[in-house]
């Protein structure tokens, strides 16, 4: 992939980041992420499948609920949204191709500025789709999934799929047909939804169970129109607790494996997890994936961090090694991600302003990443924690262990069982032993 510069170079003094190496002191460079190093029959490039993020790399501002921007862009300057879009276009595929990242995502509203007139934005995401298609021919980079922001303008401020407003559910479908139709045209290989306002603030005035409903009619909807026009990629939900609303239909992964059970759509469906959105929800990343993985919807990831003194969406680029070796150990067990891979959904700090402190950020992300690839290749090749696993479960592999599982057993057999076998002996868990010998390999 060579590096792709439009009529102006944004990043100046930055070539390509290349892989040095963990030796190296050279801050544009890889330590771990070495695209070509074979895991498991696979190059990292394949497991990884990194994709860097349209709105918070190349949109975000730095903005936070107590103060304005602090983060301005040389690509933002033009009044006219197309050249203002494009401009933002040759930056993205010009940060994109000196990463040496397969893949990026958006959503609708950062790749273009949306009017409240329909068929202009039509207009204006057809434009843009012509231009990202011809940069991604240039590049060689492909587009891993796109998305309709449905949160953000004041229409929604009752959910937009979800809203009681059948005007407002219109205008939602809209977008999603949009946004389908620029992903199927790039070559998309999945489509996302993420329900930021689908869900409620109080039941004093949400029909909750009609709100579903809604829900499940869109995405069949969405599913329909998507297959009919070619598009043979998977769909994604990504799950959050709350934030903006106070009750989010797509709480965590076992809520949404639920709901689309529930609406028969388990087959065109799988996760897209966010490490922040797994911590919110009460739970660990690994956890999160490892509920999707059971069910056989491990579809794509999210990679950020939360903030252990903050109680929102942070969404700080990664760096957590030991939270990341654990995920790694699920998604290697599972057989990677299904049609997904690896999207850095995180922002710069608001004080970090310099154009290089985009590079430090990703180059960070991806190497922490890389590295607890390493580590769990390497903690599962050693094999203990397999072994204490499997003998930890040993008494249901045969006997009335096996015929439990089999369910071959009544009630009954297991009230005499337990009068026969007396009071059953202590076996340790051995978490601390487990945990130091992780630490070891990290």
């Amino acid at each position: 992939m060579g590096i792709l510069l439009g009529d102006r170079e944004y990043f100046k003094g930055v070539g390509k980041i290349a892989y040095e190496g963990p030796e190296t002191d050279n801050p544009l460079a890889f330590r771990w992420y070495d695209e070509n190093r074979i895991i498991v029959g696979k190059s990292m490039k394949e497991h990884l499948r990194f994709a860097i993020a349209y709105w918070h790399t190349f949109v975000g501002s730095g903005l936070d609920p107590f103060g304005g921007p602090t983060q301005f862009y040389p690509w933002d300057e033009k009044s006219d949204p197309i050249d203002r879009a494009k401009d933002k276009a040759d930056a993205a595929f010009e940060f994109i191709t000196k990463m040496g990242a397969p893949y990026y995502c958006f959503h609708d509203l950062d790749v273009i500025d949306y009017a409240d007139e329909v068929r202009t934005n039509e207009k204006r995401i057809q434009t843009m789709t012509d231009y990202l298609g011809a940069k991604q021919k240039e590049s060689g980079v492909k587009l891993l999934w796109g998305t309709a922001n449905l949160f953000s303008h004041h229409r929604y401020m009752n959910g937009a799929s979800t809203n009681p407003d059948f005007q407002v559910v219109t205008h939602a479908g809209a977008q999603v047909k949009m946004a389908l139709d620029a992903t199927i045209a790039l070559g998309g290989e999945n489509y996302v939804f993420w329900g930021g306002r689908e869900g409620y603030m109080t039941l004093l005035n949400t029909d909750m169970k009609r709100e579903q409903e809604h829900f499940a009619q869109m995405l069949k909807m969405a599913v329909a129109y998507a297959r009919k026009n070619g598009f043979k990629g998977k769909f994604f939900i990504e799950p959050k607790p709350m934030e903006p609303t106070k009750h989010q239909y797509d709480y965590d992964c076992a809520t949404v494996i639920g709901f689309l059970r529930q609406f028969d759509l388990l087959d065109d469906f799988a996760i897209n997890i966010e490490v922040n959105h797994a911590t919110l929800a009460g739970h660990t990343f690994d956890h999160e994936l490892q509920v999707a993985a059971d069910a056989g919807v491990l579809g794509s990831i999210d990679a950020n961090r939360g903030d252990y003194q903050n109680g929102w969406d942070t969404d700080q680029f990664p760096n957590d090694l030991m939270e990341w070796t654990q995920a790694m150990m699920v998604i290697l067990k599972a057989g990677g991600l299904a049609g997904g891979g690896i999207n850095f959904d995180a922002k710069r700090r608001r004080n970090s302003t310099d154009m290089e402190d985009i590079f430090y950020a990703h180059i960070g992300g991806m190497d922490t990443v890389a590295r607890a690839l390493v580590i769990a290749d390497k903690v599962i090749q050693h094999g203990e924690f397999d072994k204490i696993r499997t003998e930890r479960y040993a008494s249901f592999d045969s006997g009335k262990g096996a015929d439990y599982e089999a369910g071959k057993l009544q009630l009954e057999d297991l009230f005499q069982m337990a009068v026969d076998g007396g009071e059953p002996t202590m076996i340790s868990g051995r978490q601390e032993y487990l945990e130091n010998l992780l630490a070891r390999f990290i």
